[in-house]
């Protein structure tokens, strides 16, 4: 008798029915008399009973198992359980293999730390909450793929041996066997690939793009991760949008049932950064930057003369409970910004308190209690200095609070692009002009003007949509016009030697018709993240690498046999024995 269904598929309506299944044990009780095993496999969890009688042979956790029975109606149901209503009544019970005992235990809840899970990922993986995971992620590839399809997009493949081109992160370099001293990259994505299909005349492309980036990882990055490519000719930025707003959509509804309400907010990147203190901003939450700037324009203090910006933080309710020791904790935090200090106000009985109340005018406590409608209990914190440090400072500590105080209802989603970036940024340590994005990104055609006099004052038609302070994806107009394109290389410091070198074959197809195109990634492994309700990118991801970028399970990356290098002509020196 074969597999009749998976386990879940069952219910009520299939009493009486004669059965058989297969899976894991997840658990057994022997009660001596009767035997109840919890059958685990892809779907789910449903109860086996082993009546006095019936022989069964030794069973024990993770052992892989088929069961024959009938579905009878349980004495009393489990409503923890989708098939809580129902058991199998077993006549037959067979051990298809055994298990060792498991270094972790398999359920949502586990005692195992991280490392022993990655170890261990092929057992991590048996647990429900990770399957519900890989579900998530499927079901949001499916969507991408039905609703892309309808709108007329082809799924085009992108090589992953490439060039290697400035865009942004160290590539990983792959050497090649037939040509020594010569070397691939693989992908950071398949940005130019992308626009060559429009020169190309696709029009529409899309692809579940796999990306490599050598850089330092954090909680949702990965070395190699996944995003979901998208590029367009001939729609204008307004037109794009819209048509991706329908894709999140789309994505929400068939993964977590939940209705997007478009069109989605838009906040041009000075907004957010005016107001969040993040180009990605978490507005779930109402703590909100004010600028004080104005408040202290005849300041006698010292850290307030002569500075770019003077921003403030309103934390409500906190005040009593801000000791000295975390007041040092925000000014660590402010140090690690590069700014010198805090200055912070707690509001006791109404009054101001703190050793900077001594610098404050009545005029400026009026000031600050009218216009940032500071009450009884309010933690005041106040940032000076350049405005690129200040404002992510007082972000970070905005973000902080809204955490610990339970500001965020669980459960919401907030989602809302963020446009109008600089097309450039300058360094903070060496002044150098470098790319917000990358060097394709459009600039706005009011702009064009400060490409020779202030590059630094052009707004871009980039764009990124911003899910509970994730940025989930991200991207722009393109640059279609070869002139503009060339003098963007020369800003960030290219010659025509370099420019040949590096995106010859890119600028050349230039000359060949290029249409005004369009288009984004969305990050899918940050999508499932957020969907999923988890905030580790490596719960999503089914072989993750750790934050030191090693596979435990696998133990990549490793040495190589000296035979292999001796075929690629690479010496390593420095070897780890």
């Amino acid at each position: 008798m074969e597999r009749t269904c998976f386990n879940t598929e069952l219910s009520e309506k299939n009493v009486g029915q004669e059965v058989c299944l297969v899976g894991w044990v997840s658990k057994k009780r022997n009660l001596g008399s009767i035997v109840f095993i919890d059958l685990r496999d892809r779907s789910g969890i449903i109860q086996i009973t082993v009546n006095e009688g019936v022989t069964i042979p030794d069973v024990r956790n993770e052992y892989v198992i088929q069961v024959k029975g009938k579905v009878s109606l349980k004495e009393k149901a489990n409503p923890n359980l989708k098939t809580g209503m129902i058991e199998i009544i077993a006549s037959e019970v067979n051990v298809i293999n055994t298990a060792k005992t498991t270094p972790l235990i398999i359920a949502d809840e586990t005692d195992a730390l991280e490392d022993t899970r990655l170890k261990y990922r092929y057992l991590d993986l048996r647990r429900p909450i990770m399957q519900k995971y890989m579900d998530v992620r499927h079901t949001i590839k499916m969507a991408v793929h039905e609703y892309l399809s309808k709108e007329h997009f082809i799924e085009v493949e992108t090589p992953i041996l490439t060039l290697s081109t400035p865009e942004g992160a160290r590539d990983y370099l792959v050497p090649s066997r037939v040509h020594h001293g010569k070397f691939y990259a693989l992908p950071q994505s398949p940005q130019i690939f992308k626009q060559l299909l429009m020169i190309g005349g696709f029009e529409r492309y899309y692809q579940i793009a796999r990306c490599f980036r050598d850089e330092d990882l954090r909680a949702d990055r990965q070395p190699d991760f996944t995003q979901i490519d998208i590029e367009t000719s001939f729609l204008d930025q307004n037109q794009f949008l819209t048509m991706m707003e329908g894709l999140i959509k789309e994505i929400f509804a068939r993964t977590i049932n939940y209705e997007v309400k478009l069109p989605l907010r838009r906040l041009t990147y000075k907004e957010a950064m005016d107001n969040y203190g993040s180009d990605k901003p978490d507005t779930r939450f109402d703590i909100k930057l004010h600028d004080v700037k104005a408040i202290f324009a005849k300041s006698e203090f010292g850290g307030f003369k002569d500075v770019e910006t003077i921003k403030a933080i309103v934390v409500p309710g906190v005040s009593a409970s801000t000791s000295r020791k975390v007041i040092d904790e925000l000014t660590l935090e402010a140090k690690k910004f590069g700014l010198g200090g805090l200055s912070v106000i707690k509001v006791e009985n109404n009054e101001f308190s703190g050793s900077f109340v001594k610098f404050l005018s009545e005029d400026e406590k009026a000031a600050l209690r009218s216009d940032l409608a500071i009450k009884d209990n309010d933690l005041l914190i106040i940032a000076a200095g350049k405005y690129n440090r200040v404002c992510p400072l007082l972000g970070a500590l905005r973000l902080r609070y809204g955490r610990e105080l339970g500001l965020i209802k669980p459960g919401t989603f907030d989602l809302l692009w963020v446009v109008d970036f600089p097309l450039f940024e300058r360094d903070v340590e060496n002044g150098q002009i470098t790319s917000t994005h990358h060097p394709f990104t459009r600039p706005r055609d009011e702009d064009l003007k400060y490409l020779d006099s202030d590059p630094t004052k052009i707004l871009s038609y980039a764009y990124d949509i911003v899910i509970n302070g994730y940025e989930a994806g991200g991207g722009s107009l393109r640059i279609y016009n070869q002139d503009v394109q060339k003098k963007i290389f020369q800003v960030l410091g290219l010659s025509d030697e370099d420019i040949k070198r590096k995106f010859g074959f890119f600028v050349d197809a230039f000359q060949y018709g290029t249409p005004p195109h369009a288009g984004m990634a969305f990050g899918l492994d940050r999508l499932t993240m957020i969907l999923g309700g988890t905030d580790n990118i490596r719960d999503v991801i089914a072989f993750p690498k750790n934050l030191n970028a090693v596979c435990p399970m696998s133990g990549a990356p490793n040495i190589v046999d000296q035979a292999q290098l001796d075929d690629l002509g690479i010496a390593v020196t420095d070897w780890e024995k």
